[in-house]
């Protein structure tokens, strides 16, 4: 069998990047080891997602019909005040980050549900998405990827040949090393232990789609409201504090839980959920990553098969779904022979990274929970040597608007997690309270403008008035479609 493309895994990455080929007329295959529905973590979403790339594949009203729990935005006890602390997305001045007005809704969404929306777009795009197949090896000629080698559901083997191969197949990726070695963060080598209940208390009326996290001594607590009567509870350890796992699950779950104040009050007339999908603790390790190289001759890495960072700003999603825009625009632009490989994906592989690391080094500091909550902003601050109000010093480091900018990241890897440590690199000149001796911003607005950066980067790609300024190799502008890159004239 012979495609132009063909994609491993299709979770929001998997299926966003196939759609997006396949819209701009080339054959692709999907080869997805499961059968949709099934589970799947990572359910609290941005508005960048659902106003950038839900519309850019044309699903923004399946997911507006799909009854998902509204998010409003986020309550935090984090910090050394352990007074809560919130953004609200209707907060935002959408009209500062583009010339109109969008809707900046969010949602709470069961994985399973969210993620068939994508993959039957994908089916109803003419996709040919294969369930229950297993990729089992790559095939290799002349030092390039020309297909795969899949297990169907009988354990009958099949080969497929295509131009390229699209690794989307997660956290688990059995095929990622072809292109490059994973590397895992030594600053957040952490254990999520997971679980589902019912009839768990909410925030109050306008809150009460938020995710609530809270910190504590030894880690963090996630609270994701997905409808009135289910809730998803997730407790984050440094693994240093959990130990060996094995027998001891429910028992490190139900101890850290009783940790928290506010998640421990909103359980106490809460029960386990017992439904099949929902009733078992669930357990994640190594899930912050990176890998050496994200794309080889014929092979590209999209998603959490190719780094994921901590998920305490809900960006999991989001990186996936936007890796796969850019990696389909990189494909689409080599298969209309617009581009050279070597310049489509060194595109599409800086501008990932980029991205990933605007969350990586802001959670170096964020992760020092004795600190105020002013002294996060005032760490974004340092980081790029910025005179500007803290929310904004931040805006440009996660926009990469700061000046050398890849450099400042580079120098940034080698850096511990106390934000101490992180600051004392810089100059300690910078005030973060102005003159009267109150923080310059106050949390509410740090966290609005930090999503309202992040909308207006997504709302850019799905072609909305702007695009993203800071192309890495000039002369590179968007197509007409929006769904591949050409040498401007």
């Amino acid at each position: 069998m012979k495609y132009d493309v063909c994609v491993v895994g299709g979770g929001p990455a998997g299926s966003t990047a196939a759609t997006l080929i396949a819209k701009a007329g080339y054959k692709v295959a999907l080869l997805e080891k499961e059968i949709f529905p099934r589970h799947q973590i990572g359910e609290s979403l941005l508005p960048a997602t659902i106003v950038g790339i839900c519309s850019i594949l044309g699903i923004q009203d399946k997911v507006y019909n799909a009854s998902f729990y509204p998010k409003n935005g986020g309550t935090f006890i984090w910090g050394k005040s352990k007074q809560p602390w919130k953004f609200n997305f209707k907060q935002l001045d959408i009209e500062k980050v583009i010339n109109q007005k969008i809707d900046v809704r969010a949602f709470q969404v069961e994985r399973h549900k969210f993620d068939k929306i994508l993959l039957d777009n994908s089916i109803n795009n003419g996709v040919d998405v294969k369930q229950n197949c297993r990729v089992m090896n790559l095939l290799e000629e002349n030092d390039r990827i020309i297909g795969v080698q899949y297990m169907d559901e009988h354990s009958i083997s099949h080969h497929i040949k295509a131009k390229y191969i699209i690794d989307a197949s997660g956290n688990s990726s059995r095929i990622a090393n072809y292109a490059g070695q994973r590397v895992h963060s030594k600053h957040f080598d952490n254990v999520a232990i997971y679980g589902y209940f019912l009839n768990g208390n909410r925030l109050p009326e306008e809150d009460k789609g938020n995710i609530l996290t809270e910190a504590f001594d030894k880690g963090w607590v996630w609270y994701i409201p997905l409808s009135d009567e289910l809730t998803s509870v997730g407790v984050v350890l440094d693994r240093k504090h959990t130990g060996p796992t094995a027998g001891k699950v429910e028992e490190i779950y139900y101890e850290n839980l009783k940790k928290t104040t506010k998640v421990k009050e909103f359980l106490a007339n809460a029960k386990r959920a017992e439904c099949d999908m929902y009733s078992k603790l669930r357990v994640r390790l190594d899930y912050s990553y990176t890998t050496t190289k994200f794309w080889n001759p014929g092979l590209v890495l999209i998603g959490d098969a190719a780094c994921f960072v901590d998920p305490v700003f809900s960006s999991g999603v989001h990186l996936a779904t936007f890796s796969a825009l850019l990696a389909a625009r990189a494909i689409n632009s080599c298969l209309r022979g617009a581009l050279t490989e070597e310049l489509a994906f060194s595109e599409y592989e800086e501008r990932y990274r980029r991205e990933y690391n605007k969350f990586y080094n802001f959670l170096l500091a964020f992760y020092d929970v004795e600190q105020e909550i002013e002294d996060y902003f005032w760490a974004a601050r340092k980081i790029i040597h910025s005179k500007d109000r803290d929310n904004y010093a931040f805006l440009k480091l996660i926009s990469g608007c700061s000046s050398n900018e890849i450099h400042e990241i580079t120098k940034m890897q080698n850096f511990s997690d106390s934000r101490k440590e992180l600051s004392s690199v810089f100059d300690n000149s910078l005030p973060y309270k102005n003159e009267n001796n109150q923080p310059n911003l106050g949390a509410e607005k740090f966290m609005c403008d930090l999503r309202s950066e992040i909308v207006g980067l997504q709302a850019s790609a799905a072609g909305l008035n702007i695009e993203q300024k800071n192309i890495i190799h000039k002369g590179l502008t968007l197509s007409d479609d929006k769904l591949s890159w050409d040498m401007a004239l």
